[in-house]
């Protein structure tokens, strides 16, 4: 099929943004999917099967919009792991109409119908897990509706914890104080906190007791009524450990648990805490569990193809043994 259009009105300032140097973005959108582009200032050709063909005009008039300021990189990417999913990768938006979620970043949405569909689980259950690789917004989603529900008043608090577990290296004993030790661990917790409320807020919730991050040991004991809970990482929790945590969930609370079991971390031999709640929790009711896959991907498209060729080992691997 080709499809003709123009994009309009002309502007060759929005026009070039849209198109990069050298039309780079437009070799990027026919590899992302699989047509032909071409185009006489702002009118474009596109030839290839229709879904596609629509979908790279849409995804064109969409970028030609925003390009009335300049484009950042991440922006024609996000664009383009939408405009390659399912449906043109626009998640469902049900019958209440899309979620809206109270951060500092307006445009936070569902980018894929998984994470429409991990978002809807989140809210209506008690206990969500997100398992699946990284860059498929497991944690930024969650951390997004802990923040949505701190300031709708629905919970008092939020807390963020993930075990302390080394990713392969041997770290020694780090200096500093507790906190200090703790950092490094949960740092990308912090960036989400810092992208979501900006750090003036995030300072001033921690000083008032809203906002809590520590390692799952610091769990151990309590009771977590009115807070929203956020276990990262949990694929480097044991058995015993998840137990432990899923038991302190409260009155009024809410809990997420996100992780990948691709990137186990763990000591040879100790099975994973994440893996045994999959298989153990699968049918309990008031739990709800969303499987991501390479196709959810929302970082660099490299990150997506880097996922699939080791998934496709594990594959061969599997079938061999």
């Amino acid at each position: 099929m080709i499809l003709r259009f123009a994009l309009e009105p002309a502007d060759n300032t929005r026009l070039a943004r849209v198109c990069g140097s050298l039309d780079v973005h437009l070799r990027e959108i026919e590899a992302a999917l699989g047509v032909k582009l071409s185009r006489r200032d702002a009118e474009f050709r596109v030839d290839g099967p229709k879904p596609a063909a629509e979908r790279a005009r849409s995804l064109l008039q969409a970028l030609y919009e925003r390009a009335r300021r300049p484009l950042p990189a991440e922006t024609l990417q996000l664009a383009l792991v939408e405009a390659s999913g399912p449906d043109g990768g626009v998640a469902p938006a049900g019958e209440e109409g899309p979620l809206v979620l109270r951060t500092r970043r307006a445009d936070l949405s569902a980018r894929t119908p998984r994470q429409h569909q991990y978002l809807q689980q989140i809210l209506s259950h008690d206990i969500t897990f997100g398992l699946g690789p990284a860059g498929t917004g497991k944690t930024f989603l969650a951390v997004a509706c802990a923040v949505d529900a701190l300031e709708r008043s629905s919970v008092q608090r939020i807390i963020l914890t993930r075990p302390a577990v080394e990713a392969g290296e041997r770290l020694g004993f780090l200096p500093g104080d507790l906190t200090q030790k703790v950092d490094p661990y949960l740092r990308p917790l912090y960036d989400a906190l810092y992208d979501l409320l900006g750090f003036d807020r995030v300072t001033k919730a921690f000083e008032k007791g809203q906002l809590e991050v520590a390692p799952l040991a610091f769990m151990r004991g309590r009771t977590l009524n009115h807070a929203f809970v956020i276990l990262d990482e949990a694929q480097n929790t044991t058995p015993e450990q998840m137990k432990m945590f899923l038991t302190r969930i409260g009155f009024g609370s809410r809990c997420v648990v996100t992780g990948d079991t691709s990137q186990i971390d763990l000591p040879r031999g100790v099975q994973s805490g994440l893996i045994d709640a999959e298989r153990v929790l699968a049918k309990v009711k008031g739990i709800a569990m969303t499987r991501f896959t390479s196709a959810d991907v929302v970082r660099h498209p490299l990150v997506a193809r880097i996922v699939e060729a080791y998934e496709a080992r594990a594959k061969r691997e599997a079938r061999e043994a």
